[in-house]
């Protein structure tokens, strides 16, 4: 019975945080971690961090699934139907991480704009005017770097839709057309599609690097 009632009582918490809390339950968040010594910055650090991690992971999935198409344009006679599998099995496994990639960028902007906000607000309670212009110059600087770090991450992010629906097509021709002549029709495609996943590649590597350099400067 407790249980249960603790059950209910958890999710209706989470209904809500879900119906408009969220910045009440963000600001608890911070004030938490803030008690374990996490500032916002370093926060901002770690999402980065995930983000950057994520992005890579996402870099490896897409270069199985291209593997994995590859097979089923170079099939040459065997079991067609397994290769239907690998391929399905690596398209399911790129949703996700793409979905993985989305969520810890909008952790990113999140804790940065929490960052940023708190930032200003502080501005206004120094009393030394060169100290107040320094630390809002820096805030600036900041603010610039973390901008063009997420310009460059969301515009690797919008590479993975048009692949992944690229992929869905071809799963889905091939879940019907488990035969040769679908293989065939498939063959056109590949130089495409691999185009595609070479540039979401090149895409990805720059929003990495970016993400190292803001992590070592915000270090530094």
């Amino acid at each position: 019975m407790f249980g249960s009632l603790s059950q209910i009582s958890f999710f209706l918490v989470l209904l809500l945080f879900g119906a408009g809390c969220k910045s009440a339950y963000d600001a608890a968040y911070y004030r938490t971690m803030e008690a374990f010594g996490k500032e916002k910055r370093d926060l901002l650090v770690d999402r980065v961090e995930e983000a950057r991690d994520s992005q890579k992971e996402a870099q490896e999935q897409f270069k199985s699934a291209l593997e994995a198409f590859s097979e089923v344009v170079g099939f040459e006679g065997g079991e067609l139907e397994a290769l239907y599998d690998r391929l399905n099995t690596q398209y399911e496994r790129s949703q996700m991480r793409a979905e993985e990639v989305r969520d810890e960028i909008k952790e990113v902007e999140d804790v940065g704009e929490a960052l940023f906000k708190e930032w200003e607000e502080e501005l206004e309670e120094y009393s030394d005017p060169d100290l107040r212009r320094a630390s809002e110059e820096q805030r600036r600087a900041t603010r610039r770097r973390f901008d063009a770090l997420v310009t460059v991450m969301r515009r690797a992010e919008a590479k993975m839709p048009p692949v992944l629906e690229a992929f869905q097509d071809q799963v889905l021709y091939l879940k019907h057309n488990l035969n040769a002549r679908a293989v065939a029709a498939l063959e056109g495609k590949a130089a495409t599609l691999e185009g595609d996943i070479a540039r979401l590649i090149e895409e990805m590597e720059a929003s990495i690097e970016e993400a190292n350099r803001f992590i070592d400067e915000m270090q530094g």
